[in-house]
C-alpha cells in the first residue's frame, strides 16, 4: 500500500477556495461545499486545518469543535460530554476510494492528540457512507447512535461514533 506523508497547517484562503470547489461523485456529492463567501468563511473560522501531502498538494482537511457537529446531534444528546473532542474531516475526492483513508485518519488523530492533548474523540458520519464508517471503525471508533439532521434542506441520517485512544502512544500509535 502507498505510504503518504501529511503536513497539517492552518487553513489559508487559497486552500479554502480549492477545497470548496471539490466535487465528489454520487452518492458522496452530499459532501460538496458551496464555494460562496459563507462556505469560505466556515473553512476560515479557525476550526479547520489544511492537510497537504508530501508534494504539497491538498490531501484534505480536519476540523474540530463546533464546526464538526451536526445540528440534530444537540437534541439527541450527543454533545453533552465535553471531555470528547468533536472532529470532522474531508479527503480530496481525487484520493478517495484508493485505500488511503485509514492512514489519513490515523495521521489526523495523532496530530489532534499532539495539538489538543486529547485522546477521546467523537464524530458523526452520514450513515450511507460505508467507506468512511469502515475507516473510522478501523481506527477505534465505535457506533453509539443515529440521528437525523437537516443538511441543505434534506433530512440525512448520521451515525454518531466515539473513540478512546488513550491506550495509544501518540508517536507510535496505530
Amino acid at each position: 500500500m502507498l505510504q503518504m506523508s501529511y503536513t497539517f497547517k492552518e487553513m489559508t484562503k487559497e486552500a479554502a477556495v480549492i477545497i470548496s470547489q471539490w466535487e465528489y461523485p454520487s452518492p458522496y456529492n452530499f459532501y460538496n461545499m458551496d464555494p460562496d463567501e459563507e462556505g469560505l468563511a466556515e473553512l476560515m473560522n479557525g476550526d479547520y486545518f489544511c492537510v497537504t501531502d508530501g508534494t504539497g498538494h491538498i490531501a484534505g482537511f480536519f476540523c474540530f469543535g463546533l464546526s464538526a457537529r451536526v445540528p440534530g446531534g444537540y437534541a439527541a444528546g450527543f454533545y453533552t460530554d465535553e471531555q470528547r473532542l468533536d472532529i470532522g474531516l474531508g479527503m480530496n475526492p481525487a484520493l478517495t476510494g484508493q485505500g488511503l483513508g485509514s492512514e489519513f485518519v490515523q495521521e489526523g488523530l495523532k496530530w489532534l492528540q499532539r495539538q489538543h492533548g486529547q485522546s477521546t474523540f467523537r464524530l458523526v458520519v452520514a450513515s450511507f457512507n460505508e467507506r468512511a464508517r469502515r475507516v473510522y471503525a478501523e481506527n477505534g471508533f465505535v457506533p453509539r447512535g443515529t440521528v437525523f439532521s437537516k443538511i441543505n434542506g434534506e433530512e440525512v441520517e448520521f451515525l454518531y461514533m466515539e473513540a478512546d485512544l488513550s491506550r495509544f502512544d501518540v508517536e507510535s500509535a496505530f
